[in-house]
């Protein structure tokens, strides 16, 4: 199946509105795939993308990163997937293989890494093209709109959560789209979850307690335990010195996000007791892989709310308005509002 074009909601420059539009498509090299998109999910990143917080980033682009579609098209190197298989395609579109950090198991920090929707078209569009190596297997528990939120929030929450440690009481600061799915997870494996949600968000404070949280409330709050990690989804870096605060001794802030705003400075007391702070940055292939296997064996009940592709912009509206509960996704097949 040959396609030279494919209608796609269109990034010129940041600071702009996306615009509906007939967007090229290149031939496809060797390892790609071209991709039906059936579902792709709206993520804080996408915001980040719009206001110019990527310096990474090219225009104009097709933002979208959380991609779930089927195969219509490969190049003549394709092995994994073929015509009509489903696949997931992640925020890391491709890594170089050589580096210092692809050779050391650290493919998401390569300096050559390119990103989907980002340095390369995303899935805001009818059809999408990946580079199979770096697309998902997902589980087939989850239709199209619900396994897109797995591709970014579920990934990169995941990731998160395994450098938070093994602790048994979690603190998740910014209850969206990741924490939601994370959430989940921890409830699962025995954790104790607190939500930390915008001040005042009580509609986010039940929905975590729906989800199992021990304990929800505001993120100018102390939790009414101490923390042994805390994981801040809010590009808030005032929630960094506000974590380190609630977390016990030897206990660890992870930041979650690609974009913060600057951190303030802190008494050194609050990182004394070998409290530590680190970030996550991006995903591996293994992190999916490793991510998807949990999907599978947990049922997780990814929130979504459906929009059509040409109403990108009211979604990524409402994302930042903090007024979704759990993810965006949008519908390609979907008629507009």
């Amino acid at each position: 199946m040959k396609r030279a074009t494919t209608r796609a909601m269109r990034l010129d420059a940041p600071g702009t509105s996306l615009r509906l539009e007939e967007a090229p498509l290149a031939p496809l090299r060797p390892h790609e795939v071209l991709i039906e998109v059936g579902a792709c999910g709206v993520c804080r990143t996408d915001l980040h993308l719009l206001d110019g917080e990527l310096p990474q980033a090219v225009s104009p682009v097709t933002p979208g990163h959380e991609i779930v579609g089927r195969v219509v098209d490969a190049g003549a190197a394709v092995e994994r997937f073929g015509n009509g298989d489903r696949v997931g395609v992640p925020w890391l579109a491709s890594a170089c293989g050589d580096c210092h950090y692809c050779t050391a198991g650290l493919e998401n920090l390569c300096e050559r890494a390119q990103f989907t929707g980002c340095t390369v078209d995303g899935g805001f569009a009818r059809h999408a093209i990946a580079d199979s190596r770096f697309c998902l297997e997902l589980p087939d528990r989850y239709d199209d709109a619900h396994a897109a939120p797995l591709l970014c929030a579920g990934l990169i929450g995941y990731r998160a959560y395994r450098a938070a440690g093994e602790g048994a009481n979690l603190g998740l600061y910014g209850f969206g789209a990741a924490a939601h799915l994370l959430a989940q997870v921890a409830h699962a494996e025995g954790r104790r979850v607190f939500a930390l949600t915008r001040p005042g968000d009580l509609d986010a404070q039940r929905f975590a307690r729906e989800l199992g949280a021990a304990w929800a409330g505001g993120s100018d709050e102390t939790p009414p335990e101490p923390l042994d990690a805390a994981i801040i989804f809010a590009p808030v870096g005032a929630l960094v010195p506000a974590a380190l605060a609630a977390v016990r001794k030897g206990g660890r802030v992870v930041c979650a996000g690609i974009h913060m705003s600057d951190i303030p400075a802190f008494p050194y007391s609050l990182l004394w007791g070998e409290r530590t702070v680190c970030s996550v940055a991006n995903l591996t292939r293994e992190d999916g892989r490793e991510f998807m296997r949990v999907a599978a064996r947990v049922d997780l009940r990814p929130a979504i709310e459906p929009f059509a592709l040409e109403d990108a912009n009211e979604a990524l509206g409402r994302l930042r308005r903090g007024e979704l509960r759990g993810a965006a996704v949008l519908l390609p097949t979907l008629a507009s509002r």
